[in-house]
């Protein structure tokens, strides 16, 4: 995808937005549903507000300026993420990051020190960007600030980009985009324009799964909550929208068995903790829905197991263990043995389901 390009669903909203520049404000926080192409979004704005002919507003992808962008070497434009997401992104060969990740990761002293790359967005990546906001725009006209995920801003990044917006340099916009805009500073968010971006409608979404390729487009977009990214990049993994290790022990524990939690927790403590706790905090809503005999969002294929497994009333327990999947997702990246974090959350949906299983059939 063109760096230039709005998604199919972005686009109305996009041209709104950007006709409106005369009163743009400094700093936007962009946020929604995970998995709906928000950073997508940040970046085709960027390419827009640095485009030298705009058309109504976007991007042309026929100038300089666009050129620089979709090569990745515009100097109007930093991205700024924690260094783990910039070598996902190949930082190393950006050259546009200078201030930014790319520069602490691939400089002398960040390689003798042997310093693992950071998970947050570090205060001296914001104040770096100093001599890029005292120098002149090349172009004279925006210089784009693109941070992501703005959750990964801590108190000490957060307060030194909050005295950055407090006084902000001229011919400057920052563009945050984040999941959870509940997890950054109070004082951070009331420098900020809100900009919610809304889940797409779901047949805009299936047809643009299946123009790129996506088989099962209606099982994934379900498992994804209608996140039609999240379910493209899922699906090139090759498992099945319902991951096979959550459906043995869904269907294992509908017949009133506890699993084997050790075998499933050295499946999945493979993987990251978000990427099985997802479909387990998933999964806890799926109970409850059962619970009061409504049909399953996220996971279809267990909905005739999950109405065996659940009672006709939901139960405390049950909406307790959404609580307690919510702070496990908290401290998902703590430095935890990831077997013994997974065999706990496991054991613990496992006795909850267990315990509704049997209150059902007494």
């Amino acid at each position: 995808m063109s760096i230039a390009a709005f998604l199919p669903w972005h686009q109305q909203v996009a041209e709104q937005w950007l006709g409106n520049r005369d009163r743009f404000a400094h700093a936007w926080l962009i946020h929604g549903l995970t998995g709906i192409g928000k950073k997508e979004f940040a970046l085709a704005a960027a390419a827009s507000l640095l485009c030298e002919a705009p058309e109504n507003g976007m991007a042309c992808g026929k100038c300089l300026a666009c050129g620089w962008v979709n090569s990745g070497n515009h100097p109007d434009l930093k991205r700024i993420r924690p260094e783990t997401i910039a070598l996902e992104e190949g930082a190393e060969q950006d050259a546009e990051d200078s201030g930014g990740a790319s520069e602490s990761i691939s400089s002398p002293e960040a390689s003798s020190s042997k310093r693992a790359p950071s998970k947050e967005i570090r205060a001296e990546q914001i104040r770096g960007l100093e001599p890029w906001f005292n120098n002149a725009t090349h172009r004279g006209g925006w210089r784009v600030a693109l941070i992501y995920p703005a959750e990964s801003l801590n108190a000490i990044s957060g307060n030194a980009l909050l005295k950055v917006l407090e006084e902000p340099p001229p011919n400057t916009v920052f563009l945050l985009v984040a999941d959870a805009p509940d997890r950054l500073l109070a004082t951070l968010l009331s420098r900020c324009r809100r900009l919610p971006l809304a889940t797409p409608a779901l047949a805009g979404a299936r047809d643009w799964l299946v123009k790129e390729g996506v088989k099962q487009a209606d099982g994934w977009l379900a498992a994804c909550g209608g996140a039609p990214l999240l379910a493209k990049k899922l699906a090139a993994l090759g498992n099945q929208p319902c991951p096979d290790w959550l459906t043995t022990f869904v269907k294992t524990l509908s017949q009133g068995n506890m699993p084997d939690i050790g075998a499933l927790a050295d499946v999945i403590s493979k993987s990251t903790p978000v990427e099985w706790l997802d479909p387990l905090q998933r999964l806890s809503v799926d109970l409850m829905l059962a619970a009061n005999r409504i049909s399953c969002r996220y996971f279809p294929s267990l909905e005739q197991s999950l109405q065996v497994l659940v009672g006709a009333k939901p139960s405390a327990a049950l909406s307790d263990l959404g609580s307690f999947l919510n702070d496990q997702r908290r401290v998902a990246g703590h430095p935890l043995s990831a077997k013994l974090f997974a065999h706990a959350v496991l054991q613990r949906v496992a006795t909850v389901c267990l315990q509704t299983h049997a209150k059902k059939e007494s």
